[in-house]
């Protein structure tokens, strides 16, 4: 049972961002050039966080020295990469068993200072962060007068939700 609250986190962070990415997606003409590297500068980090964790979890090293790329990538660049990082996360998560999420893992934070944090502290870091960095992205988006998507756990609920099965007795 342990598993289940982080496979919803994962899955509704997939969820949101790929709504997210839709939104901009639609609507990058209607940003000027500094909105657009505002927003893309946003994008960037909340993808290099999550690549960096993902690192981290799976113990080997990662080539970010800060929480960003060093060049900062084109909008469908970065699409693609997230699209993927989540679909990983997911399938990572899946695959873990109980006791995993307790699990202690070193590393060394892009500063240099060295941390330890459990499995499920990490999954739940890169949940949180991705859920704090799309309302920036969202407000850039709203300056434009673009309603960003729907990221709420009860809109992912709504949107996820299984409709009732028929009692045909």
């Amino acid at each position: 049972m342990i598993r289940q609250p982080y496979c919803q986190l994962v899955e509704m962070k997939r969820w949101a961002d790929r709504g997210l990415y839709e939104v901009i997606g639609e609507n990058l003409g209607r940003l000027d050039k500094q909105e657009t590297a505002l927003l893309l500068q946003v994008l960037d980090h909340m993808h290099a966080v999550d690549q960096i964790f993902r690192s981290h979890l799976q113990g080997r090293p990662h080539s970010y020295r800060a929480a960003q790329s060093e060049t900062l990538p084109e909008f469908q660049a970065l699409a693609d990469g997230v699209r993927e990082t989540d679909d990983w996360y997911a399938d990572y998560v899946r695959g873990l068993s109980p006791g995993d999420f307790d699990e202690s893992i070193d590393f060394v934070f892009t500063s240099g200072k060295p941390a330890r944090m459990r499995r499920g502290e990490i999954l739940l870091h890169v949940c949180l962060h991705g859920e704090y960095h799309r309302g920036n992205a969202g407000a850039v988006l709203y300056l434009k007068g673009v309603t960003p998507s729907r990221d709420s756990v009860t809109d992912f609920l709504e949107d996820t939700a299984q409709p009732p099965a028929l009692n045909l007795a």
